[in-house]
């Protein structure tokens, strides 16, 4: 049955909150945004309709409160939630809470949600339905349960102990002997125990220099399963991504055809509604393919996505939620540009030690080829609760080397950030990198060349610029008055 939604209240903040609110404003729909004390000035207050106050700066009294983001929906006459990405996105709870208000869930439904948020269940469920997945152990109690398992299995070290209620790098855990597997159990099960509330562990082997490739579905309740190729997120730290691109350089022709055949029937199979992706990793040695996960919601690198299809992501979940279909076929979808994502987080590049503070000066990139996805403006404020990604960055290209040197002029000659630190210097480097530029990666990529990525990069600071005017003035002063002056 179609449901028309009326205003949308965005269950998120920054980036996100922000993503979607261009979304319904391109569709002439009202936004809520909700807001914890410290994002009283931020960014996705002002490019909402309507604001509710939800609480204080510690998520779990904001932006993780069921409660208070659905009584801001009353409140608000928002009859529809989106929750983008991060928080509450894959929250079955959450979701089903929406339902039971009277209101319009924008993503899949909460059963979907919770079986694939159980990574154990979903391994079990993507081995049924004939996706090759990564040999491993579920239910894992003791480091001799795990010793045992490699000894029948043949595995060798390094192997991966994670969280069965897992996501987004939390809860994983990387074992390279013996020694390692007592301690690394019992940091993941306390980062489990801490992050999802469940210490369920799993233990897989290790795909030493893997290639991380995820493939984008969107899907409505009609049973029409529709994938828009995939992207490639190899480039991490601690297993969280900072650089993506779309597509991905490392497939081939046949291969692409053939996992993204593999993840669209997946999600058919389980009654994938909405827009979702299906994880992998790639064993270049061997050119096989192991099920990773599935992410049931709207994911950080989407954009990318829409760039080279020409399609917008959340528009579709808007529509799918009122039980429309969707627009077009599979043989629609034809990929003409070539795209990368990379993530500007407030973060010393040097170390990755958050940079928290106010935005003193900001000047984005523009021209061809160059998108922006930003949670900020220039005065803002970056505050210490919460995820330091601040704006995304993108850029297009004909093929691979030009969106690479779109990127290239994003970054060195277009962006300006003061008042805190970014990851811009090191992102920079990174593509530059001849290794990235001929493809060369894997997901260890820049832990085995960040001496070498730091070298290559110098922080312009205030005292740069002061430098430069004196510099100049100098000169003038030494040459005298000159005629244009």
């Amino acid at each position: 049955m179609n449901r028309e939604i009326q205003k949308i209240l965005i269950a998120n903040r920054g980036v996100p909150a922000v993503r979607v609110a261009h979304t319904c404003r391109d569709r002439r729909i009202p936004t809520t945004a909700v807001y914890s004390t410290p994002d009283r000035l931020a960014h996705h207050v002002f490019m909402s309709d309507t604001a509710v106050h939800i609480g204080e700066a510690p998520p779990a009294e904001s932006y993780l409160n069921i409660d208070k983001i659905i009584d801001a929906a009353h409140k608000s006459k928002s009859n529809a939630i989106h929750p983008g990405w991060g928080f509450l996105a894959e929250n079955h709870e959450f979701a089903q809470a929406v339902i039971d208000a009277g209101l319009i869930w924008i993503g899949p439904s909460p059963d979907v949600i919770r079986l694939m948020g159980d990574k154990i269940r979903a391994k079990m469920i993507a081995s049924r339905a004939n996706v090759p997945t990564i040999p491993g152990i579920s239910d894992v109690t003791d480091a001799e349960q795990i010793r045992e398992w490699m000894k029948d299995e043949n595995v060798v070290f390094p192997i991966m102990i994670k969280a069965a209620a897992g996501g987004g790098g939390k809860g994983m855990v990387k074992a390279e002997n013996n020694e390692q597997l007592a301690s690394g159990l019992m940091q993941a099960r306390s980062e489990a125990k801490k992050s999802f509330g469940d210490e369920a562990i799993l233990v897989e082997k290790y795909i030493e220099r893997g290639r991380h490739i995820e493939v984008q579905i969107i899907a409505d309740a009609h049973g029409n399963v529709i994938h828009l190729y995939e992207r490639e997120c190899t480039l991490q730290r601690r297993n969280q991504k900072i650089i993506e691109e779309a597509l991905s350089p490392t497939l081939d022709h046949d291969l692409r055809q053939e996992i993204c055949f593999i993840a669209t029937r997946l999600m058919r199979e389980i009654g994938y509604t909405s827009a979702g992706t299906v994880e992998f990793i790639f064993d270049l040695p061997t050119r096989k393919f192991y099920f990773l996960e599935v992410n049931t919601r709207l994911q950080v690198e989407h954009g990318i996505t829409e760039l080279i299809s020409g399609v917008d992501i959340v528009g579709l979940m808007i529509d799918v939620s009122m039980g429309k279909r969707l627009p077009f076929k599979q043989a629609d979808i034809h990929p003409n540009r070539w795209a990368l994502e990379v993530r500007l987080n407030a973060e010393d590049p040097r170390n990755f030690s958050p940079s928290f503070g106010t935005i003193t000066r900001l000047e984005m990139p523009h021209g061809p080829g160059v998108r922006i996805a930003s949670g900020v403006y220039e005065g803002a404020n970056i505050p210490p609760y919460y995820d330091s990604l601040f704006m995304l960055l993108m850029a297009t290209g004909a093929d691979r080397a030009d969106a690479i040197r779109v990127m290239d002029r994003a970054l060195s000659r277009n962006l300006r950030v003061e008042g805190v630190k970014t990851l811009a210097p090191l992102l920079l480097s990174i593509i530059r990198h001849p290794a990235f530029i001929a493809g060369e990666v894997s997901t260890r990529f820049i832990e085995e060349h960040m001496d070498e990525l730091i070298s290559l990069f110098r922080v312009a600071t205030s005292e740069d610029e002061v430098l430069k005017v004196a510099k100049y003035v100098a000169e003038i002063s030494a040459l005298g008055p000159q005629s244009w002056m």
